[in-house]
């Protein structure tokens, strides 16, 4: 079975929007929003891959981001580990760098059904007051 750790930024802007991306129609969990990051590579702790994965994706630089929460997830073919960092601070504007859709929406919009099951629990915290 595949296990994935994946290192995840939830950009949060002083408005309290977060941007979200969109999944390609031919990834795992086509079309889903998603919160934008990658996979960890071998040798890269979660807070490097988190800052390389912005860059590639989304364009920014991530200058203060704090680990928000760390879940487990089993899929019939994979097991992934989640590391979600709340980044506040970057440098650069973000954007679908890689094509995808790319979209502010506020935190209090946010509908867990819209993005992959693993994420439910993210989101709910997230709209806790």
């Amino acid at each position: 079975m595949k296990q994935l750790e994946i290192a995840v930024g939830i950009i949060r802007n002083p408005k309290s929007e977060i941007f979200i991306t969109q999944r390609a129609a031919d990834a795992h969990m086509a079309n889903k929003l998603e919160f934008p990051g990658g996979k960890i590579e071998n040798g890269e702790s979660p807070e490097q891959a988190l800052i390389r994965e912005l860059q590639e994706e989304t364009g920014i630089t991530a200058t203060e981001f704090t680990l928000f929460e760390q879940l487990a997830y089993q899929f019939p073919d994979r097991h992934i580990t989640l590391w979600f960092f709340l980044v506040e601070s970057w440098e650069g504007e973000p954007w679908g760098k890689e094509g995808q859709p790319g979209q502010w929406i506020t935190q209090s919009s946010l509908v867990a059904a819209d993005f992959p099951p693993a994420n439910e629990p993210v989101i709910s915290k997230l709209q806790q007051p």
